[in-house]
């Protein structure tokens, strides 16, 4: 199979931070390469980097070395007419409606209101939500309040959506259907999905490739391409042995933090 052509350049980069008892190192010499219509998945142990290397693509956070290129052009702040980003707190407006919440980057664009609103419209269906348009926040389950979130993120219709572990905050059983609706929704767009997650569930149902992270200072442990078929029997010998693959690179790691 022909490999995708790369959309995402992460070369060599370097992040430190100023603290009270001195500067603390982020991340070390990550390099990464993502191509166009991946979802490549980060994981490693609290404090890795894994947000901050996120927050670089998005244009947010700015490296002290190497440099993050988007499409061959490097990032240099935000740009929502490539990049959007999801969090893990919804971010809601709670004076809005769900439809009016997926409308919002639209209406930051400045597109008229009768095509953001049949856009959003349009977004309601596969959000699982059409029933739900004229509802508040206030009236909304932690599930639907994060795909609300989802849907605003998908209607302004960038090339690379951002996920920093969106669904942390849910119940698993909600986090599960949560990642089936992102499956879905992934194999009808094919965005460029870069995900943040401790759960490694998410990661092996979900990903087309997985970075593993090690302790801060953040690095490239290890990259794992999953080629198997959609959707995945997460008991299938083939997934049982990788989760142990996996656990155990990160449990290293995690010790080594805790040192």
């Amino acid at each position: 199979m022909k490999a995708p052509a790369r959309l995402i350049a992460i070369e060599n980069v370097t992040k430190r931070y100023a603290t009270s008892s001195g500067p603390v190192e982020a991340l070390h010499d990550v390099s990464l390469a993502v191509g166009e219509g991946e979802f490549c998945t980060l994981i490693g142990p609290s404090g890795c980097g894994k947000s901050t290397l996120l927050g670089m693509l998005g244009g947010l956070v700015h490296p002290d070395r190497g440099r993050v290129l988007v499409d061959g052009q490097p990032v240099t702040g935000p740009d929502p007419r490539r990049v959007a980003t999801v969090f893990q707190d919804p971010g809601l407006f709670p004076w809005r409606t769900a439809l009016k919440n997926v409308e919002f980057g639209l209406e930051l664009g400045g597109m008229p209101a009768e095509r953001r609103r049949s856009i959003a419209t349009e977004l309601l269906g596969p959000l699982g939500l059409k029933g739900f348009a004229g509802k508040y926040p206030r009236e909304l389950s932690g599930g639907m309040k994060q795909r609300v979130a989802i849907g605003r993120a998908l209607a302004i219709d960038t090339k690379i959506l951002l996920m920093d572990e969106p669904f942390g905050a849910l119940d698993e059983q909600t986090r599960v259907l949560m990642g089936e609706w992102l499956l879905d929704i992934w194999r009808r767009t094919r965005k460029t999905v870069i995900f943040v997650t401790h759960s490694l569930h998410e990661a092996l149902f979900l990903s087309t490739r997985v970075a593993v992270m090690t302790a801060r200072p953040g690095r490239i442990k290890s990259v794992l391409d999953l080629s198997m078929d959609y959707p995945r029997s997460m008991e299938s010998p083939e997934l049982v042995a990788l989760r142990a693959k996996l656990w155990g690179e990160i449990r290293e790691e995690s010790l080594r933090a805790m040192q």
